[in-house]
Parts: C-alpha cells; structure tokens; sequence
C-alpha cells in the first residue's frame, strides 16, 4: 500500500495559514499598522479603498529596511521579534516586517517600498500568490510603503464570505481606533474612498479619544490612575450617566496591546454597582501595564486574549480603583451619618466672604406727605390695591368698596391632554364609541363586542408604513426649524448617516455637515428634537450591527427606528379625535395585527365570551 501523507506545497500552507490570521480585510489593516509602529513611525497613512476589497495601504516614516529584510518578511516563519523560545514569554513589540506577511502575500498581490536612512536608493517587491513577480531598486522617502489590491483574489469563497462594504469598513474603524487609541504619541491619518475619515496628531490620551469620538466625549470623561508593585492602570472612564445601551466604547489595553477580558469587565460593572440604568454598559479607556513575564498572550491567533497569571489581584485592583475615582470626582454617592448636608456651603459660594447687611434711612421720609402716601401699585393674586388719597382713609373700613378685591380661582390639577398629533383629515371619520384604558389601550365597540388596541404599538405600525412609503416614495414632510439644531458625532458615526443622507432625507432629516458636527434643519413632523440623538445612535448602531446587505432593508430598519422613537408611549393621555383617528389609521394599514417587530397589537373580546364568562 502506498503512503498517503505528504508534505503540502509552500503556497498551499501559506493559504491555509490565511486562513487563520486573516479572516477579513481589518485583519490585514492590524498586521500593517503594527509593523508601522515597531518600525519606530511618526506618521502613518491608512488608505483604504471598497472597504478593503481593491486596496489597503499604509504608509510610514519608519526606519525602513534593508534589501535582504524586505524579501525576508515575506518567507514563513520569518520574524525580528522572536530569538528563543524564552522570547515567547517576554514580548514588548507588535512585529517587526514578518510573521503575517507570507499569508497576506499568499491571498493578495502585494506591492513592498522601503529604504532605510542610511541607503541611497530602496527596495520595491511585487508579489502576486507568494509568488515574487519583481524585486529591483527604487526612489523612495525612508520608511516602508506596503500595498495589498484584490484581498482573496485567488479564493473566491473566502471573498464572497464578506460582508457589505459598511459592515466591513466598521471593522476597519475599529482596529484603527484601537492601534491609535494605544499609540497617542504617533499621527495618524485614514481615508477612505478618497475621503478624509480621521485626522488625528500626536496628542496626549484625553485629545486622543475626543479626536476619535467627539468633542463632546471630553465632558463625559473622568481620570483613572493607580499604581501597585503588580499593576500601573491609567486612563479614563465616563459617568455613569452616559453608559449606552451598547457595547461600543469600552477598551481594554494591556502594555499597550488591545484585549478582550470578560473576567476584568465584570470587575468594572462592579465598581459601576448602583449607578447604571437598567440594561445599560459602562464605557471605559484603560491601559495597564502588566510584567511581560506574567502574561501569555499567544493563546489566541489575533493575540486579543491574554492569560493572566495573578487574575484575581487584577480583578481587585481594577474594581477598587474605579470605585475609588468615581468616589473622588463626587459621581458615586457617599453615606456619611454625621454630616449635616443643610450646613454645606454651595460650590460657586466656597470662595466668596459674607456680606453684612446695611441698614439704609430715608431721612426726608414725611408720612404726613399726600405723595408719599400714595402706595405703588403692586400686581399680586389678580388684585390691585386702590391708591388712597390721604392718610385719612387708611381708617375707613374695607367692605364700604363698592367693589370688593377678588380671590384667585383655586386651580384644579388635571390630567395633561396632548395636544392633536394627527391631521384634519385623519379626524374626519365615522364617529366611533372609544375609550382609553389605564392610558393604555385604546376600546372600541364592533358588532361581535369590544377591541383592546395597544396605543404605542398601534402607533409604531401606522408611523412605520407612512415612514416606509416616504422613503420609496421620496414624498417625505420635514419640519423646518426655528433654531437649527446642532449635534456631535464621531467622524465614522457621520460617515454612516451620510451614506444614508438620501433615506434620512426622504422621511424629513435635512442636516449638512461642518466638521464633527451634524447641522439640523429640518426634522420629521412625528419627531422631537429630543429624541434626535437618541434615534440616530441607535440607527447608527443597527447599521453596523444588523448588517442590512441592500437598500430595501436598510430602508425598513431606518423606518422601523423612527416609528419606534416617534410613537407615542404608553401613559400619554389621548382625547377622543385622536383615539378615534388611532383607530381608523390602524386599520387602514396593510398589516393591522403586528407591529414592526412582530408583537401583538390588539385583541378582541367576543360577546359570546362575555355570555360565557357571566354564565348568561
């Protein structure tokens, strides 16, 4: 019998290495900007094009390499990080020109420059499938520029496994953020398409993270600092009153190397204890510093895990120093029984002397004088006192007025009534018996018996058809404002809302931009200026997370959004126009049974279960 195992072919190997450390094209923006930092960088250029599809390229100032180095990088097994296997356990560097290189040259046509300062001429390779198509000499500036065009080009599979060009292009952002985020002391810069998505220069971490996520994050953001013989933690955390609803801006770095640590984010949700709202996330930037020889970071390919070996002091540390620093800027609460809380000075007031009052006399006072007898005449509780015309009437009785001073009305408090949020037409129906239940469910008589309608739910469905039929329609109303309303984004957030300006649009947002800022105009007639934030996060968040893959669903999921936040909620009172028109509309709908997301509207109660229930 003969033998049936063999050596696989170097490409071949290198393709099924591929397959392990890049699985998409933000694996390969990850391996070339951490070449770019041990290259010892300044500056580095991310340029991006089809969300990595056509081309990624960066682009650095770094010390370059040599010829021999730059055909090196790309054999397997070729690194300048590693000389033992001691060296396994002590890492402080990213990579320098090697390890990933071989599998990305394996699935890609590459295109290598480089020069070292030293050299007076560098070095250009074109590889297409591990295979060197040319090496020869170049005018280049010191540093290394290296380009990957058509990712997966020879594995057709792998390439129709990704996903749209806005779900990919967020994971790109988001290895960017992390590797910046890391690096302050380093300019980045990242364009996409041609367009200028970041611009961030070398600054100090605060500056950091505002160029990356708004300005406004600054005022959110509260100093993390604690130092042991185990652990250094610095950073910042944000208050407790702007954790959101998602996951999104919570990063961990240990020796400046992002994590994921689901042991060491339970700690923070503990310090946190007290302060979130419900099925809310906390959002933190902190960066420990770790002994290289008490952590295994190769126990996971993309090295975003990491093996502690004294977990459970982290955990402590970490937890006590974040309830220490919220404790410290006055953001968690504290219980102390001996404090007179009615004998603390206000904080504008902790600075200022007291004043003693003055005592002031008006020598030429005569009350004998008909002038300055005369009172001033005072608007109070709807009464206005009678000028008298001398002292001498201050003596007669009141009831001799022929008109006596009048009481205020008592004010009776009563249920607020919202004011009509539906059109003329709308109201113009059959008149109908309803009413509302508990300010909750709308009751209507039909000839079998009675229907309970969900108010907000019934509300959702009729404002998510009329949204969805706006935008495919283009015939959306917008509400001009008075004051334009002017609201910060990060520079990705504003890159998805204008990727989907035409849909926003259509259903009555007009916005344009002006730097990191969204400038509103006008908004849809169903929408408060309120909820404007609240429902283009969470439609920003839907986009990156829900991977809608064509326009019909993105349209759908902008259009269920909106009805979500615009419908009115349950406790609103309703009068009897706008339940009635709640009714009609309902049923005017294609789909009058569920809403958007598939929940029960309204039920019936037969008058045969009624008979039943009462034994008639």
């Amino acid at each position: 019998m003969s033998n049936i195992i063999q050596l696989l072919p170097d490409h071949v190997a290198n393709q099924i290495a591929a397959g392990e450390v890049v699985q998409r094209p933000a694996s390969v923006v990850k391996e070339l900007l951490e070449n770019a930092i041990d290259a010892k960088a300044n500056n580095i250029q991310l340029i991006v094009k089809d969300a990595g599809r056509t081309l990624i390229q960066v682009i650095d100032d770094g010390i370059g390499m040599s010829v021999t180095d730059a055909r090196m990088c790309f054999e397997r097994h070729a690194t300048s990080k590693i000389k033992s296997a001691e060296d396994l356990f002590q890492l402080n560097t990213k990579g320098f020109r090697g390890e990933a290189l071989a599998s990305i040259a394996a699935i890609a046509h590459i295109e290598l420059k480089t020069k070292q300062d030293d050299d007076d001429v560098g070095t250009a390779i074109c590889i297409e499938g591990s295979k060197v198509i040319s090496q020869e000499p170049t005018v280049v500036p010191t540093g290394t520029s290296i380009a990957v065009k058509n990712l997966f080009y020879n594995i057709p599979a792998r390439r129709n496994f990704l996903k749209s060009n806005q779900v990919e292009l967020r994971h790109i952002t988001d290895e960017f953020n992390r590797v910046a985020l890391a690096h302050p002391n380093i300019c980045f810069t990242f364009h996409h398409n041609a367009s200028e998505l970041f611009h961030l220069p070398s600054a100090n971490m605060r500056k950091r993270i505002t160029g990356i996520f708004g300005a406004k994050t600054n005022e959110k953001l509260v100093p993390v600092n604690e130092e042991t013989e185990i652990l250094n933690i610095t950073g910042f955390i944000l208050k407790p009153e702007f954790a959101k609803k998602s996951r999104g801006e919570q990063f961990f770095f240990v020796n400046n190397r992002f994590i994921k640590s689901p042991y060491l984010h339970h700690a923070i949700v503990g310090a946190y204890e007290g302060l979130l709202k419900e099925k809310t996330h906390p959002s933190y930037f902190l960066f420990l510093q770790v002994d290289p020889k008490t952590i295994d970071i190769n126990i996971h390919p993309t090295k975003t895990e990491i093996k502690f070996d004294n977990e459970h002091d982290l955990y402590a540390l970490l937890k006590a120093t974040v309830k220490h620093s919220l404790g410290m800027f006055n953001i968690a609460p504290v219980l102390d029984f001996e404090r007179d809380n009615t004998l603390d000075t206000p904080y504008d007031y902790k600075e200022k002397t007291a004043i003693p009052p003055t005592i002031s006399v008006d020598a030429n006072f005569n009350p004998f004088n008909e002038s300055a007898s005369k009172p001033k005449s005072k608007k109070q509780h709807n009464y206005t006192p009678k000028a008298t015309g001398s002292w001498e009437s201050l003596y007669i009785d009141s009831s001799s007025e022929d008109k006596p001073f009048s009481i205020p009305s008592s004010y009776v408090e009563q249920d607020e009534v919202t004011s009509s949020m539906f059109t003329d037409e709308a109201l113009e129906v059959k008149k109908q018996h309803t009413f509302q239940f508990q300010n909750k469910y709308i009751i209507t008589t039909i000839k079998s018996g009675l229907i309970a309608i969900h108010q907000q739910r019934a509300h959702e469905r009729i404002l998510f058809e009329a949204y969805l039929k706006d935008i495919t329609t283009h015939e959306g109303l917008s509400q001009q404002l008075l004051f334009p309303l002017t609201l910060d984004f990060s520079t990705h957030d504003i890159h998805i809302l204008e990727e989907i300006k035409e849909q926003l649009y259509n259903t009555g947002f007009i916005f344009e931009k002006k730097k990191n800022s969204l400038i509103f105009s006008g908004l849809p007639s169903a929408l408060k200026e309120t909820e404007v934030q609240s429902v283009l996060e969470a439609l920003i968040e839907a986009i990156t997370l829900e991977i809608p893959q064509d326009a019909f669903s993105q349209n759908t999921l902008i259009a269920k959004l909106l009805a979500e936040k615009s419908a009115i909620k349950v406790g609103t009172r309703l009068d009897e126009a706008e339940q009635i028109a709640i009714v009609s509309k309902l049923f005017t709908c294609k789909e009058n049974q569920l809403t958007p997301n598939d929940k029960k509207i309204l039920t019936t109660i037969q008058v045969t279960d009624l008979d039943k229930a009462l034994r008639l």
